[in-house]
């Protein structure tokens, strides 16, 4: 990875800790979209809505102490995110409003990894 500032969103779900490294200026962004799915994600009706984890810290600097852990890369998690979010087939709650706010961050989030990987090439 390059120079550019980092920040860790650590979520906890059903599966245990949830650790994303995302671009500083996109952090909170994520953090915010993340609560606003667990608001949300209780109104869905689908019988194939996804587990979500949820958001409870962020912090600069994130040192592992267990091999068990792993830090997941933020344009990997949106993008499963955004997956598991377009195959609910939701009747009645409008899941568009979710998915776009979704792809809004991914799209984001694609430019500036494209935008870094320009900058070191």
């Amino acid at each position: 990875m390059s120079n550019a500032k980092m920040r860790y969103i650590i979520m906890h779900g059903p599966g245990g800790l949830v650790l994303v490294e995302m671009p500083a200026d996109y952090a909170y962004q994520l953090s915010a979209l993340n609560l606003r799915l667990n608001k949300e994600i209780d109104k869905l009706t689908a019988a194939n809505v996804p587990a979500l984890p949820r958001a409870v810290a962020e912090c600069n600097d994130l040192e592992l102490l267990t091999e068990q852990d792993e830090i997941v890369g933020g344009l990997a998690y949106i993008n499963e995110l955004e997956r598991d979010f377009a195959a609910i087939e939701e009747k009645s709650y409008p899941l568009i409003s979710l998915l776009t706010e979704i792809r809004a961050l991914q799209a984001q989030l694609e430019q500036w990894y494209e935008e870094e990987a320009e900058s070191h090439s």
